[in-house]
C-alpha cells in the first residue's frame, strides 16, 4: 500500500481542532460542573452580555454556531430565566435575545472562573507568544473566511 503524503500530525486543520478541543473540553467541564452550562449557553450568555440585545441570526453570525444550536441553547437559557427572547420589532419573524438580571449576574460569575481556566492553560507561554498566538489565529481565521465566500 503506497503512503499518504499527508502526515495527520503536521496537518494544520487537524492539530487546531485537537488544540480546540482539548481547551474547549478544559473550559467545558467548568461550565457544566460549576454552573450548569454548555458551551453553546455559554457563549449565547457571552455574546450577550458584550452585545446587549441581538437577533439570533447575529449570534449565529458572531460564534459561527449553527442557527439549531444557537435556538435550543436560548431556549434552555429560557426556561432557566438566564435571558429573555422578544418578537423584532424591526422583524417579526425574527426574536431579539437579551440577558435578564438573573443572566448578567451568572455572567459575573463565571468570567472570574473562566479567565482563571485560561490562564492555566496558558501557562508556559510568555505575553508575546500568547499576543503573537492570539494574532495568527484572527488571520487564519480571516483567511478561511475568504474562501468560504470564494466559494
Amino acid at each position: 500500500m503506497a503512503r499518504s503524503p499527508l502526515n495527520l500530525d503536521e496537518f494544520l486543520p487537524y492539530r487546531l481542532s485537537l488544540a480546540s478541543n482539548a481547551v474547549s473540553q478544559v473550559i467545558a467541564r467548568a461550565y457544566e460542573e460549576h454552573f450548569g452550562l454548555k458551551v453553546n449557553e455559554w457563549r449565547v450568555i457571552t455574546v450577550l452580555a458584550e452585545n446587549d440585545e441581538l437577533t439570533q441570526q447575529e449570534i449565529v453570525g458572531r460564534t459561527k454556531m449553527d442557527k439549531v444550536t444557537v435556538s435550543r441553547a436560548a431556549q434552555v437559557l429560557e426556561r432557566r430565566r438566564l435571558l429573555r427572547r422578544v418578537t423584532n420589532t424591526d422583524d417579526g419573524r425574527s426574536l431579539r435575545l437579551s440577558l435578564t438580571a438573573e443572566g448578567q449576574k451568572l455572567y459575573a460569575r463565571v468570567v472570574p472562573a473562566v479567565l482563571e481556566l485560561e490562564a492555566e492553560v496558558l501557562k508556559g507561554l510568555g505575553e508575546q507568544e500568547i499576543a503573537e498566538l492570539k494574532d495568527v489565529l484572527r488571520r487564519l481565521e480571516a483567511a478561511a473566511e475568504r474562501v468560504l465566500t470564494r466559494r
